[in-house]
């Protein structure tokens, strides 16, 4: 089981934040949101920063774009994530750069196409 951050995970189903969380779930992965703007997003704790997540980080699935996760830089590179996956629209060069100076894996790409494609 691989622990997955959902950066910009939201109560909103129509999202594709939201269709990461159900996909991650019935793959069998641990789901961690992270969003401030929530207690609890589909049943799992939902934390208000990636600093407060406690659990060793595999992957964080980002879903905010790059205005939105400009200013976390610093907090997602010390989470030391094994690889950040940027999402259509949440493409970020400056992450992508500071990740891959740390040694950390960035794929552009869809959570849920890598999913269904079992390349995940």
């Amino acid at each position: 089981m691989k622990n997955v951050v959902v950066l910009g995970a939201t109560t909103r189903t129509d999202r594709y934040a939201w269709k990461a969380m159900e996909m991650l779930k019935e793959y069998g992965h641990r789901r961690i949101p992270v969003n401030p703007a929530f207690d609890e997003v589909d049943g799992e704790r939902c934390y208000a920063s990636i600093s407060e997540v406690r659990e060793q980080i595999d992957t964080v699935t980002l879903y905010l774009g790059s205005a939105r996760s400009e200013p976390l830089i610093s907090e997602i590179i010390r989470s030391n994530p094994r690889r950040i996956i940027m999402n259509p629209g949440a493409e970020n060069p400056q992450l992508a750069a500071k990740a891959k100076a740390n040694g950390i894996e960035i794929v552009e790409g869809c959570t849920l196409v890598m999913l269904r494609a079992k390349t995940f």
